[in-house]
């Protein structure tokens, strides 16, 4: 896996909080190898749209609270069908579940390796139970370019 320990404690607390509200089919996908854009894709499903938001509000709200981050660009919210948080170092990616058949990010990223979550409902690639919890952010994250040290 070549997804920064920063990277992955961001991942790890945007897909509890979209587990949180609700969401379904949580992957986080490691694309640094394949994109020199970002470093990974948490993708997410909702049911409606005013679930996709709710979802999105939360990832955003828990990632600036615990961990100070803030989204560099945020796509598709006013539709609520598909949107995308920009955080530098990973995007997440939350759709309606009639977007994620019809766009299949999964398949078109089937081959690069899975990150697991530990997600707490079994939701993600990870062991039912673990979870990530505050402590383990960094206080001092600040987002930079993909594949770089993070804390400063």
């Amino acid at each position: 896996m070549t997804v920064p320990p920063t990277t992955l404690t961001a991942l790890k607390l945007a897909g509890q909080a979209a587990a949180d509200k609700q969401a379904t089919d949580i992957v986080a996908v490691d694309v640094a190898e394949r994109m020199g854009l970002t470093d990974a894709f948490l993708i997410a499903s909702a049911s409606s749209e005013r679930q996709v938001v709710a979802v999105v509000d939360e990832v955003e709200e828990v990632l600036s609270r615990q961990l100070k981050l803030d989204v560099i660009r945020r796509e598709g919210k006013a539709g609520g069908r598909w949107v995308l948080l920009d955080y530098g170092h990973f995007v997440v990616h939350v759709q309606h579940e009639e977007e994620r058949v019809f766009y299949a990010l999964d398949r078109l990223w089937k081959d690069a390796p899975l990150i697991d979550l530990g997600l707490t409902d079994g939701v993600g690639a990870g062991e039912p139970g673990s979870t990530i919890t505050p402590d383990d952010a960094p206080r001092d994250w600040t987002p930079g370019a993909p594949g770089e040290a993070q804390a400063q």
